[in-house]
């Protein structure tokens, strides 16, 4: 239980939302009280994807785009499977009545800092928005932690339990919570959370599932936050950033070992 101390201090969660992150907003508020909610504009896709063709290619942004495509189709032919994990561990995937949010433009900006500087937080979390950048960091009045829906540091970027279960690593699919640089989740890591894929999980439904059992792990991250506590350990794992996979090493993997 937080103590009176933690229950009075602001806490706010800057990112893009969606279900699996509300999931998270509303655990969080279950326990420790209020949570501001600064809600960024999601980024273009276009410059998303032209950013990235500089680093990896074309040809690989290419495939990566086409798995972007079938996972987005896949996800409302799947709704039924996401709505039965949302019933049985209890999620709630939207804003509660009453909840505040502040909307801003970008996560990376003066816009945002002054949002949290108005609500004046004792602790940040970033859950699923962009990077920040040094100047944005130096900015910020409390301790800044993100949730990455993957292992750090072997399973940094995108898909993170994906990754894990498509390099035969059923062990590491799982959460982290960490403190937040200007590196890609290279932070240093204040908790793990690991849990299990269940049958007719995708990787469209991961981030329900992770989620799911890392909602205790956000709630106790922010509570050593407030309290001053936060220590970050080595977790004696490579360090690799992940991208979408392509769409013929996603299906390739889907055929021929299922783990789709």
């Amino acid at each position: 239980m937080a103590s009176a101390i933690e229950k009075r201090a602001a806490i706010v969660v800057i990112t893009e939302g969606g279900p699996h992150i509300w999931a998270i907003i509303n655990a969080i508020a279950d326990r420790l009280g209020p949570v501001s909610v600064i809600l960024e504009t999601p980024q273009s896709k276009k410059q998303l994807l032209a950013r990235r063709a500089r680093r990896q290619g074309w040809v690989s942004v290419i495939g990566q785009l086409g798995t972007m495509v079938l996972t987005r189709l896949g996800k409302r032919f799947l709704a039924g499977h996401a709505a039965r994990i949302i019933a049985e561990e209890k999620l709630r995937t939207g804003p509660v009545a009453g909840q505040s949010i502040i909307h801003v433009s970008s996560a990376d900006s003066a816009e945002c800092l002054r949002a949290v500087e108005s609500v004046g937080p004792g602790v940040v979390l970033l859950a699923g928005c962009r990077l920040l950048s040094r100047q944005t960091l130096a900015g910020m009045p409390c301790p800044v932690l993100n949730y990455h829906a993957g292992i750090n540091p072997k399973y940094r970027g995108m898909n993170g339990g994906y990754w894990a279960l498509a390099s035969g690593d059923a062990e590491n699919f799982g959460s982290t919570v960490h403190l937040v640089d200007a590196g890609v989740d290279t932070g240093g890591v204040l908790r793990h959370a690991r849990g299990k894929p269940q049958p007719g999980d995708t990787i469209s439904s991961h981030a329900l599932r992770q989620a799911a059992f890392s909602r205790d792990m956000c709630v106790d991250a922010i509570s050593d936050a407030l309290a001053g506590r936060l220590a970050t350990f080595d977790p004696g794992l490579p360090s690799m950033q992940w991208y979408h996979p392509t769409i013929w090493f996603y299906l390739w993997t889907g055929i021929k070992r299922g783990i789709w």
